[in-house]
Formats: C-alpha cells, structure tokens, sequence
C-alpha cells in the first residue's frame, strides 16, 4: 500500500517529467529552421556542450552554415484587451 509521502514522489516526478519534456519540445521548436536562416553564435570549433551553455541551437550535420546558432525568436500570443 502506498504512503501519501510515496505518492507525492509519484506526483513531483510526474510534473517535471512534464515540465521537461515542455522544455524540450521548446527547444526543438525554436532551433528548427532552415540552414539559411541561422544567425552566427559560437566560434571556430565551439562544442555543443560550450554553445548550448550560451543558450543557442547545436547542429553539426549541415556544412557550410553555422553549426551554434541563436534560436528561433518565440512568438508570444497577443494580448488580449478587456472592454468594458
């Protein structure tokens, strides 16, 4: 039988397997793009541990683009205005 502590193990797990799973969902989201319209990032022979810790996009496989490039600009939805 379950405890209430084991089941707010089983909760918090949960939520963050959620949240970081939402995080990476993100972060394919934003560093998805064509070859052409990535933005410089790193530097000659940046890795893709030292790129991602500047909080841009690795990719290796496409040569003769940058391999760190700043991600994709998130669109916020627009604001809704109340009217009275």
């Amino acid at each position: 039988e379950a405890t209430m502590e084991h089941k707010a193990v089983y909760a918090l797990v949960l939520v963050f397997s959620l949240a970081l799973g939402a995080l990476a969902q993100d972060a394919a989201e934003t560093c998805s793009m064509l070859p052409r319209e990535r933005e410089n990032c790193g530097f000659p022979g940046v890795t893709a541990a030292q790129c991602e810790s500047r909080g841009c996009c690795f990719d290796d496989t496409v040569r003769g683009f940058p391999w760190c490039f700043h991600p994709k600009a998130v669109e916020s939805p627009p604001e809704e205005t109340c009217e009275f």
